[in-house]
């Protein structure tokens, strides 16, 4: 029954793949390949496929790779081994990680490093809006007007969530969206 090979041959995609998606690629085409499920132009196709539907690549061509051999139950038995192998990891480090993070030693640890994260962020934020609203031209400093005025936005926004408590994400993409328009749109 080629259920259980599907099942082994992406479970040893999920648990031999790193890299992320495009780093597996090499070792899914080797289990297609070498079991037979599909020849190299179809899994060129399904790869193709694969990138532009929404998902992991990974999941979408175990998928289809199962479907096309045993249907459902070929695509449910492909789809599972494949991610199976990160779901135990994600489950053992959340497991350890929870138990790690009641020590006062890690506490004091993180309460620390959240002074620097907030600089490294503040310093990059800085940095590319010198970089990107300031520039040099004939010996002459310009700022252009338009990093300048999303600068000052963000700067509002940014002390306003901070005395009221909050600003939906969905008004500032809005907001964004129409500056991207206005300035570079028209």
């Amino acid at each position: 029954m080629i259920v259980p090979e599907l099942f082994i041959g992406f479970l040893k995609v999920g648990c031999f793949s790193f890299g992320g998606a495009y780093g597996a690629i090499p070792l899914i085409r080797d289990v297609v390949l070498s079991n037979g499920w599909l020849d190299e132009e179809m899994l060129t196709y399904m790869i193709a496929v694969s990138e532009s539907t929404p998902g992991p690549i990974m999941v979408n061509l175990a998928t289809y790779v199962g479907s096309s051999q045993a249907g459902i139950f070929g695509s449910l038995a492909a789809t599972l081994a494949v991610v199976l192998p990160s779901f135990v990891i994600i489950l053992l480090v959340t497991a350890l990680l929870t138990a790690l993070l009641k020590s006062p030693y890690v506490q004091a640890v993180l309460r620390g490093m959240k002074p620097c994260m907030a600089g490294i962020i503040l310093a990059t934020g800085v940095y590319m809006i010198v970089r990107n609203g300031l520039a040099v031209r004939d010996g002459a400093l310009l700022i252009r007007p338009l990093v300048l005025t999303l600068a000052l936005g963000a700067i509002y926004f940014g002390s306003r969530k901070i005395k009221k408590g909050g600003i939906s994400p969905i008004l500032l993409i809005c907001v964004s969206a129409a500056a991207g328009v206005v300035a570079y749109g028209l």
